[in-house]
């Protein structure tokens, strides 16, 4: 069965109304035949049938045993780190979403869980900072926002050769274009707010599991702790994972055009897309992932905030705004945005300069969005003729 097709077949017909679309099931608790005797649910904090629809939804799309459904992306990156106790290490890739940084350094820190982090572009860099303290490795590839890419199966192979957990962010790639655990991969996780809920309206995350008893620990966690996700929410997810591949093609395709123009312009010095044959890992993400994804970020020669600033607030299409993966382009300064609790050192060691962009390409005519970035690099021609 092909992708699109399993997509599709994988969200079931209502039993009871026929209803082709998921029902949502928008209430709190359910009646029990008698006490601890119910049809699968007693409470929705603990289960949720439109809930469910979309956890196994996931699950199946990831190769996974099990899915689970969060309040955000953030909130399924913190189930995974309470799989942790206190003393225990986690090697983090050094490129990583701000977000999780601060959750990692600002709140598990305090609880004795340390993190290294480590350029993850080479598996043996991976093998080097490994002590018997560390239980979790953790990546995201692409990265965010340089879109640095690991060869998953090679450090899975160090993972378990050490028996410790590897989890994949799979956010900016989707299962449409990558399946980290078919890579070796124990745990997938996904800000499904991006490309699997596709239209920029909801805040949502997803934990896959490649085994059952890894699945059960997670379930727990979700239970236990209650960041779930809602009813309408997660019927949202559900329909923007049906047109996943579609908009995931689409979505590559548009990007490798304009990242194909970046380079050929004169005031960017670096342009990051795991399409383009110059980039550093160009033939790993060929050979791991299907589609080269809708996000590109490049450098402007000058490496002054001032200027990078005035490009991103003079773009019409492309709108300046935190986020990605929707059907709209959007542009952010992470420097100013997405990454700014990481320290200025740190930041900037990881590739994170005050001059990188990051576009997330939407589903627009490419010739338009072209267009588009011609006209802000070209208030900066201007703005630097001013002040020369």
């Amino acid at each position: 069965m092909k992708e699109t097709t399993k997509i599709l077949h994988s969200i079931p017909v209502d039993e009871l109304t026929g209803s082709i679309s998921t029902p949502i099931h928008q209430t709190s608790t359910f009646v029990q035949i008698e006490p601890g005797v119910h049809k699968g649910y007693d409470y929705a904090r603990s289960n949720s049938p439109t809930r469910k629809v979309l956890e196994d939804l996931i699950a199946k799309l990831e190769n996974g045993t099990n899915g689970y459904a969060f309040a955000s992306g953030l909130a399924a990156i913190d189930a995974v780190v309470k799989l942790l106790s206190t003393g225990d290490e986690i090697i983090a890739v050094d490129d990583i979403y701000g977000g999780a940084f601060r959750l990692f350094t600002h709140v598990y820190q305090k609880f004795g869980i340390t993190v290294k982090y480590v350029d993850a572009t080479n598996a043996e860099n991976v093998a080097a900072n490994i002590s018997s303290k560390t239980k979790l490795i953790w990546i995201e590839s692409p990265t965010n926002p340089t879109l640095k890419i690991s060869d998953i199966e090679e450090i899975s192979k160090i993972a378990n050769a050490n028996k410790i957990l590897l989890c994949v962010d799979n956010t900016f790639a989707s299962p449409a274009a990558q399946k980290p655990i078919e890579l070796g991969a124990d745990i997938v996780i996904h800000s499904a707010t991006k490309y699997l809920a596709g239209h920029s309206d909801l805040i949502a995350g997803l934990v896959i599991t490649k085994t059952e008893e890894l699945g059960a620990k997670i379930k727990f966690i979700q239970n236990a702790s209650g960041g779930i996700l809602a009813p309408f929410d997660s019927w949202l997810v559900i329909r923007g994972i049906e047109t996943l591949p579609l908009r995931i093609k689409q979505h590559s395709d548009n990007a490798q055009k304009i990242a194909e123009f970046l380079q050929t312009q004169d005031l960017i010095k670096n342009v990051y897309y795991p399409g383009l044959p110059s980039h550093t890992n160009h033939h790993i993400a060929k050979k791991q992932q299907k589609y080269f994804g809708g996000v590109i970020s490049f450098d402007l020669k000058i490496d002054e905030k001032d200027y990078a600033i005035e490009f991103v607030k003079n773009t019409k299409y492309f709108k300046l705004a935190e986020s990605l993966g929707g059907v709209k382009s959007l542009i952010c300064l992470p420097c100013e945005m997405t990454h700014k609790s990481i320290p200025f050192e740190k930041r900037y060691e990881a590739g994170v300069t005050d001059s990188l962009i990051r576009l997330s390409v939407g589903l627009e005519d490419v010739d338009d969005l072209i267009q588009d970035l011609k006209s802000a690099l070209n208030t900066i021609k201007n703005k630097l003729l001013i002040n020369s």
